[in-house]
């Protein structure tokens, strides 16, 4: 399967930021659920990205979880202090991170320029040495240390919240 040049340009920027990386080719898989059927391609974190606005639409999330962690948006709204938590439409997914459906992933954020995406990062991938990730196309998957994901955060610029999904508050 050729590389798109949306993936091509991930994997630049990650060589770029000397981040090594394994890359897996895995059908196109459009959900965790299809996804998990080529779980084990990978090591690491098996990760589930989710794009949501508050209800205002002013504040946008990338919500970056392990597959088996549960959230509560509505808990997480409060935890925030935002309006009502729902998922983005596909036209705001491509505008802020680049992506289609089924592609989200943290590499999206090399397109948000203005850095306008608030991160939120589940606090179990930390716990894993590497965690896997779509190269914004769903055909792939990029597995990189999760040290080097936090570098390849800290390198987009924008801001980012490691959060316990376990707490009472929240889960």
């Amino acid at each position: 399967m050729p590389i798109s040049s949306e993936e091509t340009k991930i994997l630049q920027t990650l060589e770029d930021l000397q981040i090594p990386y394994q890359r897996y080719e895995h059908p196109p898989v459009a959900t965790v659920k299809e996804a998990e059927q080529y779980s084990d391609l990978h090591p690491g974190a098996h990760c589930r990205n989710l794009f949501l606005r508050d209800k205002p639409g002013k504040k946008h999330y990338l919500v970056i979880l392990r597959i088996e962690t549960e959230v509560n948006l509505n808990k997480l709204a409060r935890a925030f202090k935002s309006g009502r938590l729902s998922f983005a439409s596909n036209e705001r997914l491509y505008r802020f991170l680049g992506v289609l459906p089924g592609a989200v992933s943290p590499f999206g954020l090399v397109h948000d320029i203005d850095h306008e995406v608030m991160v939120i990062l589940d606090h179990t991938i930390l716990e894993a040495d590497t965690a896997g990730f779509h190269p914004n196309v769903n055909t792939a998957t990029i597995v990189v240390k999760v040290t080097d994901l936090l570098h390849f955060l800290d390198v987009m610029g924008n801001n980012y919240q490691v959060i316990d999904f376990t707490r009472e508050d929240i889960s």
